[in-house]
């Protein structure tokens, strides 16, 4: 009746650090795990789509589009979040824009104006049946 779902762990390792007090403007593109203490004005993906781990850190401000596998916010987003496995948005979380998640994790505290949108895993496969011929 009530199914958990397991999710795929999170990066427990990051690979790249955007430091406090460095802005970045452009969009930002990695692999691994990445760590934002800094400002970045522009959209954060990972390349080619493959799975990765953002933290948004306390002092830490993103304005654009993030799509990642895994978040973890707790500082400032201006922008659509789509979380394509997990999103966990921490006490001092504050998102301005829609967020797309499979599994989310919401402390208290954190705030979020836009829309919450649950992305269901994978997508039915439409199966076409044929009649009989009667022969």
């Amino acid at each position: 009746m009530f199914e958990r779902r397991k999710h795929a762990p999170p990066q427990k390792r990051i690979d790249s650090l955007i430091g406090a007090g460095t802005t970045v403007e452009g969009d930002v593109t990695f692999s691994g795990g990445l760590r934002i203490d800094g400002t970045v004005r522009g959209n954060v993906t990972t390349a080619n789509g493959e799975s990765g781990t953002l933290v948004v850190s306390e002092q830490a401000r993103v304005d654009g589009e993030i799509k990642v596998s895994h978040v973890v916010v707790n500082g400032m987003v201006n922008g659509p979040v789509t979380a394509n496995d997990f999103l966990e948005l921490q006490a001092k979380a504050r998102v301005v824009g829609d967020i797309e998640y499979r599994s989310l994790e919401m402390h208290l505290g954190a705030v979020v104006q836009g829309r919450l949108h649950h992305a269901e895993p994978g997508t039915a496969s439409v199966v076409e049946l044929k009649r009989a011929s009667a022969e």
